[in-house]
Formats: structure tokens, sequence, C-alpha cells
């Protein structure tokens, strides 16, 4: 290979027409044309063509044509600037094309299982995943996460502009972290312990401390089910504010920090998701508020009474959707904030309302027919906690250090959790919330199907 060559990305090559550069990645596509061999090779920043011509370089086209998809090579060759004609308006290098001089094969890959040369990569959930260190490769399914990560970009953005102090909590817990049975329990050394549920109690515990945080974790769920929305193990981007003033403040702080992601996310994607067909949010100056009932009432004349929820101790899945089809027709928004639910339906910390104990001080904020967070005012007072937790069945000796934070002073305080992968999933309109997470767990795989590897 030439030397003192420096690699350039495929997304920088037409800052170098007319001079020899060095390029290094992966062969999407070879395709054939007579005596000439076209390569679409992919790399971090996006795809390049490259033309190899045995006129120009006997060496390379005989290595050339050795290549198969995903090969990662090395290429050395000049940026020619393509005839107007020839331009691609859908890539950033699609002005110029490399003409290859030397090639040199890095990493030879078997023949693939699949088509991996398509625009969309359509392939079944299970296929998908099973070959998940392939199909991650695709263009498709890469930028799923790219737009995953600016998911999170947005969330840190927006909670340190309610000047929240990033915290680090434990994954490992001594006992159930909200009481339930849905817990991983794990050997540790000669004890048991949990797989944490979320990082709730830790940044309470946290908030008597630096007063706002936030954290990103993960969290672990043994629910016994399957659906398109659910995963055993997640990555929950939470918020805990203390000495707040009252109840909407915190309703405040969920709407901006939501709404932010969301638009962020739009503005710096909306060409991808403009491709995908996804319509740009509505975002109004002010997210509807509705409480549970009040919700309950319109759903029931929005749907002329064929969806009659009144009474019942949550939204279901058709019921946040008719929700949020009155919140963009009737209010011109694609969110909707919904509160006061039943107190013995929420977590023991949770703050009964003080006009009515049997509705708690909590809200979900809703996007486009799906749940995308969840939180509460919190209680705060160490006798009332205690109580409730007796009332529950809990024992208040497997929350220690938890009660520690509240019998030494802990203000009136409460917050909110988004989860990664449903945000990206409501984000992208993908049908199942595994394809927005890189390596999925659930009840029938831990990187492979489980029934497969008995």
């Amino acid at each position: 290979m030439t030397k003192n060559l420096k690699r350039v990305l495929a997304s920088e090559t037409p800052d170098f027409a007319g001079r020899e550069i060095r390029l290094n990645g992966w062969i999407r596509i070879r395709r054939d044309h007579g005596k000439l061999i076209f390569l679409d090779l992919r790399d971090r920043s996006g795809l390049i063509q490259v033309v190899v011509n045995p006129k120009v370089s006997e060496e390379a086209y005989k290595v050339a044509q050795e290549l198969r998809p995903e090969y990662a090579i090395e290429v050395v060759g000049k940026v020619n600037k393509r005839p107007e004609s020839a331009i691609n308006k859908g890539l950033a290098s699609g002005a110029v094309e490399v003409e290859a001089t030397e090639i040199k094969i890095l990493a030879k890959a078997e023949t693939l299982p699949f088509d991996m040369g398509e625009v969309k990569l359509n392939l079944e959930l299970p296929t998908l995943l099973d070959y998940r260190s392939l199909t991650l490769r695709h263009p498709s399914i890469s930028e799923i996460f790219k737009i995953q990560e600016e998911v999170m970009k947005a969330f840190r953005s927006a909670a340190e502009k309610l000047n929240c102090t990033e915290i680090f909590v434990p994954t490992i817990s001594a006992s159930a972290t909200e009481g339930g049975a849905e817990v991983f329990k794990v050997k540790y050394y000669e004890h048991d312990a949990y797989l944490t549920q979320s990082p709730q109690l830790y940044k309470q515990i946290m908030v008597g401390v630096f007063e706002r945080v936030y954290t990103i974790s993960h969290a672990y769920r043994a629910e016994p089910s399957v659906t398109t929305r659910h995963l055993s193990e997640v990555v929950q981007l939470d918020i805990e504010i203390g000495f707040i003033e009252n109840f909407d403040e915190l309703l405040d702080a969920l709407e901006f920090v939501g709404t932010s992601i969301i638009s962020d996310v739009s503005k710096k994607f909306d060409k991808t998701l403009s491709s995908l067909g996804i319509e740009e949010p509505l975002i109004p100056t002010k997210v509807p508020r509705l409480t549970l009932k009040e919700a309950q009432e319109i759903i029931f004349k929005f749907s002329s009474g064929e969806r009659d929820p009144r009474g019942e101790q949550d939204l279901n899945a058709a019921d946040e959707k008719l929700i949020c089809e009155w919140a963009r027709e009737e209010k011109n928004s694609d969110f909707v904030t919904i509160t006061h639910f039943p107190t013995k339906k929420r977590a023991f910390y949770s703050i009964p309302d003080p006009k009515n104990p049997e509705i708690s001080l909590s809200y979900d904020l809703l996007f486009r027919g799906l749940e995308l967070s969840s939180g509460s005012q919190r209680v705060n007072d160490y006798d009332q906690l205690i109580k409730i937790m007796k009332d529950r069945k809990l024992n208040p000796g497997n929350f220690s250090m938890y009660l520690q934070a509240f019998k030494y002073g802990l203000p009136p305080e409460g917050g909110f959790s988004f989860g990664l992968e449903r945000l990206t999933m409501q984000i992208l309109e993908l049908s199942n919330v595994r394809e927005a997470s890189m390596f999925p767990r659930d009840m029938e795989r831990v990187d492979e199907r489980l029934s497969a590897s008995k």
C-alpha cells in the first residue's frame, strides 16, 4: 500500500477531488459492468463509490474480483468528480467517486445469509435478531441507533437545562426496588440480591445531596409477558427534583424534557424521518393536561361510546391511542399528559392527593398513542412512608438505606422516567420495541433465542 497517506472518510471525499487518498471500509455492494467493477464502500461516515478499472491497475482489478459483501478492505485511489448526470444527491459523497489503484483485503466475509444490498432490510424480526451482529451493519438499522444517540444527547441537554447533576447508580440492589415480585434474583456471594427494577430509590437518596439529579441506567423487569412494547432489560432516563413548590412544577419539567427530546431529534434527523414518511411532530406551547377521569370521559365520547374506560384503574393501549388522537384533533398536539392515577395502582412512594387520598399525584406523558414517561410527586415524610410500606406488606427493614435519607430530612420532591428504547420506537414509528434495542433481552432471548440454545 502507498505509504504516508492519511485515511479519508467517505463523507470527506468531495474535499479531495483530484487528489490521491486512502479509504478503509466494508464492501456493501459489488457490481460488475463489462470490464469495470463498482464497489459501494461503507465506513462510519457513510458510503462512497469506488471504481476499479483494469486499464488503471491490473493488480487492483485482480483483487477486486475476489471481493464479496462485508469484506473489510483498504483502498488507495484518486478522487474524481462525477459527471452532472451521475451525481447521487442522496449521498454526502455523491458528487465524486474514487478510482482505485491499490486494494488490500483486511478481513474476508463468508457468503451472506440474506441480501444486505437492499435500501431497507426486509427481514422477519426473529431473523433480524438472530443475525444481530450482521444486521446492525445495515444503514437502515444502524441509523436507528444514531437517532437513539441523539435521544440520549437531547435528554442530557434538557436535564442540564433544569440544573440537574448527573449521577451513576448501581444495578444490584439489596431488595426489590419497588417492592414488587417481578424482579430477577441473583446470588451475590453468600447472599441474595436483585437486579434493580429502576434507579428510583437511589435517585431519591441523591436529592438529599444535589437537590436535582438525573441518571441514565439499566433496569430489569422479570415480567412474564411478550409484547411489542416491553423488554426485560431497558435503559431508563430518569430525573428527580427536590424542593418543589407544587405539583405543576413537576408537570412543567416532565413536559419540557419530553418535548425537548422529540423536538431536538426531529430537527436533526428531519430528512431521515421525512424519507420514512414520518410527519413532523405537533409540539404545542402548552401540552394539554387531563386527569385520568377526564381522559376516560373524553375517550368514551370521542369513540362515540364504542370504548368505555370509565371507572377503570388505568388506560390500556387502545385508550392511549384514542386520547392522543383527540389531543391531535382538538388541541393540535401530539402530546398529552394524564394525571391523578389511583394511589393503590402506583408505587408506594407516590404521594396521595391531599384532597382525595384514593388518587395519587402521579402522571404519564403520552406521545402519538404511547406512554413515553411516568412519574409522581413522592412521599417525603418519614413516618408516612413507614406507614404506607407496612400497609402494603413491605418490610421497612429491607429499605434501610433508602429510609435513612428521609429520616434525616428529605424535602418535597418528585420525578419521572423515560424509556430509551420506547422513545426511539415511537419517534421512528417502529412496530416492535426490540427493533430499538441493539441487543434485546426478553423472555425468549438473551442474544440467542433461548429455545434454540436448549
